[in-house]
């Protein structure tokens, strides 16, 4: 019988961020060892949940023996992260939000992933998942490209401001050296694009990959949705929204850009 190939990755530990849906991260967790990837740590971040999800976090701290970290109540995306990242000691985070699923090409992206951080120390994200590719790239390898970042006015479109993401992502655990802290006390919107104009403010440096449906998936069910709503206005048809759509990018771009220019940390 073939023995079953497995993949531990020593120097990194998994973080996770939980609200309220403790389902979603049974998923995770199970698809994980489904591929049979392992890190040198787990670490799991409630934002507060109520005391069923609460209940069976310790369920599953249980069977997948992880370090749980813990908040009295609700205090946002930017404390929660802040508050995971604290408890990391390995080298690298693999950043992911409970409601993702690993896909059966995870393993081997990520060790392309791992040799490239550890042999390029320019690098200091790799970004595995989006909505949509990053606007601006250039080649890095077969499986990565490198996204560059541009102030110009001419660099129209206003997704090149998000070098970083919240999407899973492989970071170096020193990242907040560099990059400082997440901002609480605002909306999870608002807290990613802060972190996005200071990884653009401060060189910051990330890949994104090529193929980025092959790593993960964002799966959201009726007993556990997405707790963040956004609206769709790239995907919907509708002449008039189209108008619309055209008008309010050109002026996020201008108001972006107004934004980077007065970011300080």
């Amino acid at each position: 019988m073939k023995e079953l190939k497995t993949y531990h990755y020593e120097n990194v530990e998994l973080l996770v961020t939980h609200f309220n849906r403790s389902s979603s991260l049974e998923r995770l967790l199970k698809a994980f060892k489904g591929l049979h990837a392992t890190f040198g740590n787990i670490v799991v971040s409630d934002d507060g949940s109520r005391i069923e999800h609460l209940a069976e976090l310790k369920n599953l701290q249980s069977e997948y023996d992880f370090n749980l970290v813990m908040a009295r109540n609700n205090k946002g995306l930017g404390n929660n992260i802040n508050k995971g990242q604290d408890e990391i000691a390995k080298p690298y985070t693999l950043y992911v939000q409970e409601d993702f699923v690993p896909q059966s090409g995870f393993n081997d992206n990520f060790l392309r992933a791992l040799e490239i951080m550890d042999t390029d120390e320019s690098v200091d994200l790799i970004r595995f998942y989006a909505y949509f590719k990053y606007p601006y790239l250039k080649g890095y390898g077969p499986k990565f490209s490198e996204m560059v970042f541009s102030n110009s006015l001419f660099k129209y479109d206003h997704l090149k401001f998000y070098v970083y993401s919240d999407h899973p992502h492989l970071r170096r655990s020193n990242f907040f050296e560099k990059f400082d802290r997440y901002k609480e006390g605002l909306s999870g919107d608002v807290t990613e694009f802060d972190m996005c104009l200071s990884f653009i403010k401060n060189g910051g440096k990330g890949l994104f990959i090529k193929n980025f449906k092959a790593m993960f998936e964002q799966v959201n069910t009726s007993s556990e949705p997405s707790t963040m709503e956004r609206g769709d206005w790239k995907t919907r048809k509708n002449p008039l929204i189209k108008v619309l759509r055209a008008v309010y990018v050109k002026f996020r771009l201008i108001k972006n850009t107004i934004q980077l220019i007065r970011y300080k940390n």
